[in-house]
């Protein structure tokens, strides 16, 4: 985070959906700024957002293009829903780019021509219009016709200070056909935004946003997703978990099983995570449908984020099962999200987990899987850095959090893609073994922070009568290697005659 000064500049309302966030609130008034990224990043929708923002409330805003034309603004805009006429848009066509004989030079350069007359021709529009906001695109047609990059700079030395004391905010587009030379532009500009993509191997592209300098104003640093929907863009600030401290009343939540609830030491703490681990099928979705299902039939408020499943299929599975989550569902109590890895950015999944909390007070969290998280991350570092602010944001708002990490293997040695274990303050463990020729299920609580818990093993069943949790298997040693050994019965001594 950069140091916010003593002085505070007002600022103004960017018309970009979660970009007043990370500017701390808005561009402070009447500066140059610098709007930079390579083709289909989306520079223009956020200049027009920005025009549009201030026409709507009235400002003189305009639009000057160098590059498209006045009509391809104008279907892109409409293509977003917004009307032409709340936009203000100043079409210049270079003159060198006309079929007209008169105007092709014979006698001077064309760069002496074409950079003097364009530039003539902005200020004096900008003299008549006075427009509190300008956006100025782009840049990269004012580099050609300048030709040679000592008189591009001064050209845009002259215009800063043209602007200065003008009282308009000025958005200057550039699409960094210039890359490596143009550092002295970044220096010119007051704040410079910079928009990329992501190539993906396989789904969406991703984008992101960062803010590289904004003097003397405070910003968020770092890489911000990125969407663009019909509407604009959307911008998902990344995460801090420190700005969203607050107190919550402490206490357990039941599961609904008086057994389960015994080994955690009368239910799961509030405000805590927990992570449910073993081998696919063994039952980690069913155990975490329990617990949202319970906590929305208490009136606490549940959501399942479903990343391996089709809801149907989750649905019907816990129906069988005796929870009737459908009735849930209608009430509204209870929500299932089906989670498409190659669609969604890590960026917008934590911010859709955010305003669920926020906006419909969301009790129960539920990740099935991280595996399938990790599959929308761009690498395992992301995941562990954005899972551990995701965590800490969901713990000081007193949700509890459970997530579901499949392990590979179904017996034995087991191992995971990644150690997330350190991240939980619970850790459940679930796992088959064979007794008597048939495949039974075991759980168990490695790890509990808060309170004391049971360290038996017990075992797990579900069926048509729904979930179970037995007494220990005291009978039983080497249960987790999948192939235990039976326990001798005590030696009885006989006395008598």
């Amino acid at each position: 985070m950069a140091i916010a000064l003593s002085h505070v500049s007002t600022r103004i309302d960017t018309g970009v959906e979660g970009l007043n966030d990370i500017l701390s609130g808005g561009l402070p008034a009447g500066q140059m700024y610098l709007l930079e990224g390579i083709p289909g990043t989306g520079k223009t929708t956020i200049a027009l957002q920005f025009i549009r923002t201030a026409i709507l409330a009235g400002e003189a805003a305009l639009y000057v293009t160098l590059s498209e034309s006045k009509r391809e603004l104008e279907s892109s805009a409409r293509s977003h829903g917004w009307a032409v006429d709340e936009l203000s848009i100043a079409e210049f066509i270079p003159e060198e780019a006309s079929l007209s004989p008169e105007q092709q030079y014979t006698v001077f350069h064309p760069s002496e021509v074409e950079l003097a007359s364009t530039i003539q021709k902005l200020t004096d529009l900008i003299e008549a219009r006075k427009p509190s906001r300008l956006v100025i695109d782009s840049l990269s047609e004012l580099r050609l016709l300048a030709a040679d990059t000592m008189r591009y700079r001064r050209q845009l030395l002259a215009l800063k200070q043209f602007f200065a004391g003008r009282d308009t905010t000025v958005l200057l587009l550039d699409d960094r056909s210039a890359e490596g030379s143009d550092m002295q532009l970044q220096s010119i500009a007051h704040g410079v935004l910079r928009l990329d993509k992501v190539q993906q191997s396989y789904g969406v592209t991703r984008r992101h946003i960062e803010i590289l300098k904004l003097r003397g104003s405070s910003f968020r640093e770092g890489f911000h997703d990125y969407t663009i929907e019909t509407g604009g863009v959307r911008i998902y600030p990344r995460l801090v978990a420190n700005e969203h401290d607050s107190t919550f009343e402490n206490g357990r939540m039941k599961t609904g099983l008086e057994s389960l609830d015994s080994m955690f030491g009368g239910g799961i703490n509030r405000g805590s995570s927990t992570l449910i681990i073993g081998p696919t099928g063994v039952g980690k979705s069913t155990l975490a449908m329990l617990f949202a299902y319970t906590a929305a039939k208490r009136g606490d408020r549940a959501i399942v984020y479903a990343f391996d499943e089709v809801l149907r299929t989750a649905k019907e599975r816990a129906e069988s099962l005796g929870m009737p989550v459908r009735e849930e569902l209608d009430k509204g109590t209870l929500s299932m999200y089906q989670v498409d890895p190659a669609e969604l950015s890590p960026g917008e999944f934590i911010w859709q987990i955010r305003n669920d909390v926020e906006q419909r007070d969301t009790r129960v969290l539920v990740i099935d899987s991280l595996n399938g998280l990790l599959n929308a991350m761009n690498g395992e570092r992301d995941l562990l850095l954005q899972l551990h602010e995701l965590l800490a944001y969901l713990n000081q708002k007193g949700v509890v959090t459970l997530m579901i990490l499949t392990q590979h293997g179904l017996v034995g040695n087991m191992h995971s893609e990644l150690d997330v274990s350190y991240l939980a303050d619970t850790v459940i463990l679930l796992r088959y073994f064979e007794s008597e020729g048939e495949i039974r299920q075991v759980i168990s609580v490695l790890k509990q922070r808060v309170g004391r818990h049971e360290r038996t093993l017990r075992e797990f069943s579900f069926g048509a009568s729904g979930l179970a949790v037995g007494r220990p298997l005291k009978e039983f040693r080497g249960v987790l290697t999948g192939i235990p050994d039976s326990v001798d019965p005590p030696f009885t001594s006989k006395t008598g005659a």
